[in-house]
């Protein structure tokens, strides 16, 4: 092996939404971001953002790789898996979860994987990263074209044109998280976190069914909205909350008397954290608007962390839209 991938290129919030002078617009995918690495020995290598090796849990991308690429080929991308009309990363968790062996090559046929390529680091004996976006686009395009690379390697689009940028946003019921932008004149800049990303955010109506800290001052809420069968069914929980927002919820907040309809349940962390929380159940009548992003998991749950918009004492909780997975 006489070349090695670079530490990944990140990234910082953009602006905006809208495609800034002299970028790129890529889809940001939910999904593992991954590169990927084929030496001309026949070795391959798929390692995440953090440098853990997932070669033996992803095994129709590595028999792709050595069945596709040119013999020393260094990639860039994200890991997805479509499932039902979306890209589901709980499967991702999954496949991870059975990284080895029988269970790596059953999870394989479950749950199949795609590689979605936005750079090209590496290729025969050229070291690709000094070169701008724009030469590496050109040249990810046409290995693509040359080796005919087919699934479960694909290519990620690119556009310069700010309309088709937009178009893509109304992608998010599928699992497009957001854009990237990228300059066309800069270097891959490993470990530099200047790729710009924008991610689709809203906001959404839920009920407290509980709180860690006091009900006097939260720290965080534990959200819930009711199913059809009238269950209340978690939902998500919040960032720590600013101190001005804990005296106002304070006063809409009443702990549980009697019997909840979470009583007897343990929560956990969550955000890849198994910790059990200590939680204190409240009156599930407050509702309040969060601050959320597209991702969900395969229960209709908010997958990342929410943060308080406001509280919204005006409504009830049957106002709230209902749960759905």
């Amino acid at each position: 092996m006489t070349w090695t991938l670079p530490d990944p290129m990140l990234t910082t919030p953009a602006a905006g939404p809208d495609l800034p002078p002299g970028c790129a617009a890529e889809p940001k995918w939910d999904g593992y971001r991954a590169q990927l690495a084929r030496w001309a020995d026949g070795r391959v290598l798929l390692r995440s953002r953090q440098g853990t090796d997932m070669t033996a849990a992803f095994p129709e991308i590595r028999d792709a790789a050595l069945a596709q690429l040119p013999g020393d080929t260094g990639l860039d991308g994200e890991l997805v898996v479509w499932e039902a009309g979306r890209l589901a990363f709980e499967r991702l968790q999954q496949r991870l979860a059975r990284r080895r062996g029988a269970g790596a090559l059953t999870a394989a046929q479950s749950w199949p994987a795609h590689y979605v390529v936005f750079d090209l680091l590496h290729l025969d004996d050229t070291d690709l990263t000094a070169w701008p976006y724009a030469l590496r686009r050109t040249a990810l395009e046409d290995l693509f074209t040359d080796a005919a690379l087919t699934a479960p390697l694909t290519l990620c689009p690119s556009t310069t044109d700010p309309a088709t940028a937009r178009e893509w946003l109304t992608w998010t019921a599928a699992g497009l998280e957001g854009l990237c932008f990228k300059r066309l004149t800069e270097p891959y800049r490993p470990g530099a976190r200047s790729w710009q990303k924008h991610k689709v955010r809203d906001t959404a109506d839920a009920i407290v069914g509980a709180v860690t800290g006091p009900a006097a001052a939260p720290r965080t809420l534990l959200l819930g909205r009711y199913d059809a069968r009238g269950a209340l069914r978690y939902i998500g929980r919040t960032v720590p909350l600013a101190r001005t927002a804990t005296a106002a919820l304070a006063e809409d907040l009443t702990p549980a008397a009697g019997e909840h309809p979470w009583s007897g349940r343990t929560f956990t962390a969550g955000w890849g954290s198994r910790d059990v929380l200590e939680v204190r159940l409240v009156d599930p009548q407050l509702v309040v608007e969060v601050d959320v992003d597209v991702a969900r998991d395969a229960a209709g749950r908010w997958r990342h962390p929410v943060r308080l918009h406001r509280p919204r004492p005006d409504l009830s909780p049957d106002a709230v839209p209902p749960f759905r997975a």
